[in-house]
């Protein structure tokens, strides 16, 4: 484990962060015009321990696109008629059509991971799907997905400090759930779990991409610029335009702004 320290001293200053930070993210508005100029399909999975970071890149991710085109899917736990499907079956009902890039927050990995740990689902299940994975991986890649997959690490030190900061802040409370205080007491257990799964589903066609996720300022440029190298895509930024004038009434008289009922101006005060 490296000196607290000297890792201090080595942090990203706010001012370089916020730089850096923006020339990526127009880098990746210009990603979002070439994805959907080119028709591409893409899909980018993030995976990790309760309070890696993955919710953070992502926002930093989406911060300047447009949600129809780079939707974020997060989805809760299934209901009683999507357990009787087949496993991938809703998650396939969110993969992108042509022009989309499609950013899982958690993905079909929970099968590996918390259901797994937490004992949602049987060994059973959990060996087919450490056996159909790949296989699924490997169908949608064929199709002509673009199929990247992050797993942010972070250590036992830094998802402790975490942990007892959102406990400690009551705006991030709700972030804590019982199943994240659970998974504390099941450190081991989620390791065992994390390298079996990488084990089966870390293959050629879809690999796994680990990001050191202990600083997260670091994490979010590291992976942003990292999703960016790896489809290459070209400036489309259109010219500027002209507004143009806005045309007057001809003879309409609009209603009084007194048949509107507008909020209350309570700032500045």
């Amino acid at each position: 484990m490296e000196n607290n320290d000297v890792a201090e001293n080595r942090k990203i200053s706010k001012a370089d962060y916020e730089k850096a930070l923006f020339k990526l993210q127009s880098e990746l508005v210009k990603l979002q015009e070439w994805i959907k100029h080119e028709g591409l399909k893409v899909v980018v999975l993030f995976e990790g321990r309760d309070a890696a970071g993955k919710g953070g890149v992502i926002k930093r991710i989406t911060q300047f696109l447009n949600p129809r085109i780079c939707p974020v899917i997060a989805l809760p736990a299934p209901t009683e008629r999507e357990q009787s499907q087949w496993y991938f079956q809703r998650y396939a009902a969110h993969l992108p059509a042509a022009g989309e890039m499609v950013l899982f927050d958690r993905s079909w990995y929970n099968r590996a991971g918390v259901e797994k740990v937490m004992g949602f689902c049987t060994e059973e299940d959990h060996q087919e799907f450490l056996r159909s994975c790949p296989e699924f991986e490997r169908m949608l890649v064929r199709s002509g997905i673009i199929l990247i997959k992050y797993w942010f690490s972070v250590s036992d030190e830094e998802q402790e400090r975490r942990f007892q900061n959102r406990i400690d802040a009551p705006l991030k409370r709700w972030k804590l759930s019982p199943m994240d205080l659970e998974s504390r007491s099941r450190w081991m257990e989620y390791s065992r779990a994390k390298d079996e799964m990488f084990a089966y589903t870390d293959i050629k066609q879809a690999p796994w991409y680990v990001v050191n996720s202990d600083v997260k300022k670091h994490a979010r440029l590291n992976c942003i610029r990292h999703l960016l190298s790896l489809i290459p895509y070209e400036d489309l930024t259109p010219d500027p335009v002209t507004l143009p004038k806005r045309k007057e009434g001809e003879g309409y008289i609009r209603p009084p702004m007194s048949d509107q009922t507008f909020v209350p101006e309570i700032y500045p005060k």
